[in-house]
């Protein structure tokens, strides 16, 4: 299988899973528990019908979606992911890279593995800055301020991840950073040289956000001690309203589902709310965001832009939130896999075929502008 015969987001994965070690692959691909929230993000897009209009004139369609200030060549962006760097050794320069080159905008990681400061310089597009609070105020200040000297336009506080969730896909394979493989995980990276190879050969992975911060060098640091010994489970909204104080700049929530929070985060002065449940990743069987969405729009869409994730593989699926009232819709696995699979050129490929759907179904909807998609473009079943 190659690049080339890839043409959706299963092709993709299929093709990320033959060229990845197990371990990294499952990271990617796996969820908390049971995996039912995961399971259901995708498919809770399926329980609502697009109704397209006819003979409107679409020769032209504009795709374009302003958001926190930011004009935006497409209506989605890429979410801030973290260890991209394991997944392909060109990592955040591939999907910075791949956003410029279709003028949207992308995230960067507190456990990202490029630097803010080469990321700002290099890629002319919007940037996020996805940070964790940490338990440590004086590292909150450091990176917060960091983050402004390096030019980043938005911060992107996650709200959903203050412990980490029971992800057992990892807890089988041993997948940690360094790593600390069961025997099965080990037999997996030894059938796949050719990561091995490139791995090796490419420079050391490394966090530089959180490099000056925390020690790297002995014993294991694994991504849900991470969660569960850095970060801060006593977050609360005083914290939040002192953050957006001091960034002074757009700010929003990611990680919100219910229309109480979305009220919260509106009136403390949030520029935008990312309706999201992690990817599943987090708290298996709560609600879906696509499900959540219209009940936040409805609540402070008014006051606040209001975008939305989890679950999303086609532009029809983003046609359907814009239709509900998303600003912009983030996507995560969407372009991992790309990026798993092949870099920088998966990464274009994906956004690519990701704008041609997008625009082919606005036609079919016969709509010319993201703007002009209403809730009269959707039904419910």
């Amino acid at each position: 299988m190659r690049l080339s015969d890839c043409h959706n987001f299963h092709d993709f994965r299929e093709l990320a899973r033959r060229r990845l070690p197990g371990p990294i692959f499952d990271y990617i691909d796996g969820a908390a528990d049971d995996e039912i929230t995961h399971r259901r993000n995708s498919a809770s897009f399926e329980r609502c019908d697009l109704i397209p209009n006819v003979l409107r004139g679409v020769e032209t369609v504009d795709l374009s979606a302003t958001v926190m200030g930011q004009k935006l060549a497409l209506p989605v962006y890429c979410s801030p992911t973290a260890l991209q760097r394991l997944f392909h050794h060109q990592g955040e320069r591939a999907v910075a890279a791949a956003a410029a080159k279709y003028g949207t905008m992308f995230g960067v990681s507190s456990l990202g593995t490029v630097s803010l400061e080469e990321l700002r310089r290099t890629y002319a597009t919007p940037q996020v800055y996805q940070f964790y609070f940490h338990k440590d105020r004086g590292l909150n200040r450091a990176m917060l301020e960091r983050a402004k000297a390096a030019g980043v336009e938005v911060l992107m506080l996650t709200v959903d991840s203050i412990t980490g969730g029971n992800r057992e896909r990892d807890l089988r394979t041993g997948f940690t950073i360094p790593f600390q493989l069961t025997p099965g995980g080990m037999l997996q990276f030894a059938i796949k040289p050719r990561w091995n190879w490139n791995y090796l050969m490419h420079e050391k992975f490394k966090l530089p956000q959180l490099e000056q911060h925390v020690d790297m060098s002995g014993g294991t640091l694994s991504i849900g001690r991470y969660f569960t010994e850095m970060l801060d489970p006593s977050l609360n909204w005083k914290d939040v309203e002192d953050m957006i104080r001091f960034w002074n700049g757009p700010f929003c929530l990611k990680g919100v589902l219910s229309a109480a929070d979305a009220r919260r985060a509106a009136e403390i002065g949030c520029t935008g709310i990312i309706v999201s449940n992690h990817g599943g990743r987090q708290l298996d069987g709560c609600r879906t965001a696509f499900d959540q969405l219209a009940e936040v729009v409805d609540a402070v869409g008014d006051r606040v832009d209001v975008m939305m994730d989890s679950g999303v593989q086609r532009g029809t699926h983003v046609l359907k939130a814009l239709s509900l009232g998303a600003k912009a819709v983030g996507l995560g696995r969407f372009y991992l896999f790309p990026l798993a699979a092949a870099g920088q050129a998966g990464v274009d490929r994906a956004l690519g075929l990701m704008r041609a759907e997008i625009e082919r179904g606005m036609k079919l909807m016969g709509c010319t502008s993201i703007s002009r998609l209403t809730r009269e473009n959707v039904r419910f079943r």
